[in-house]
């Protein structure tokens, strides 16, 4: 298990790990949301899932879907929908970047982790290919490969 980086200013609200074993992430991009106030209380509190969530470019403009902010318990009238679609914020190159390598077979977009940076709601999305079940397969055993030799490593210490 990683460690926590004490110096990182960002405050997690969500995490997509299943994102990672179902894709190839080829590369990773920082974008603001625009969100409504009870969206921004309802992270604040920690609660959302990214788990089917994707984005998409439209128009010229990039937008998160199918991202789950659960109602914020205190709202009235004015609350938002769960899975509403939101805007990404980014650059005009990146959404032409992203745009154009979107299109090519095999590749999407996905949410990676959703977070807090210096009071602002950000998205971590990766441009990514999907996995084959033999490279899933493949990525298990390796991973429990090294958890056995870290182990081993941690027993001849003991024993040293």
């Amino acid at each position: 298990m990683a460690k926590k980086n004490v110096d990182d200013p960002r405050k997690i609200v969500a995490n997509n790990k299943k994102a990672r074993h179902d894709y190839v992430i080829e590369d990773v991009f920082e974008a603001g949301l625009v969100l409504s106030g009870t969206e921004v209380k309802a992270l604040r509190m920690g609660r959302a899932s990214l788990t089917d969530g994707y984005a998409n470019i439209d128009r010229g403009e990039a937008w998160l879907e199918n991202v789950h902010i659960p109602a914020y318990f205190q709202g009235t009238w004015n609350n938002h929908a769960p899975r509403r679609r939101r805007k990404l914020l980014l650059h005009r190159e990146e959404i032409a970047r992203l745009e154009s390598k979107s299109r090519e077979k095999g590749h999407t977009l996905i949410p990676l982790s959703l977070y807090f940076l210096d009071g602002r709601a950000k998205v971590e999305i990766a441009l990514a290919r999907g996995k084959k079940e033999y490279d899933k397969r493949q990525t298990l055993r390796e991973q429990q490969d090294m958890r056995e030799a870290q182990r081993a490593m941690r027993q001849k210490e003991m024993l040293s």
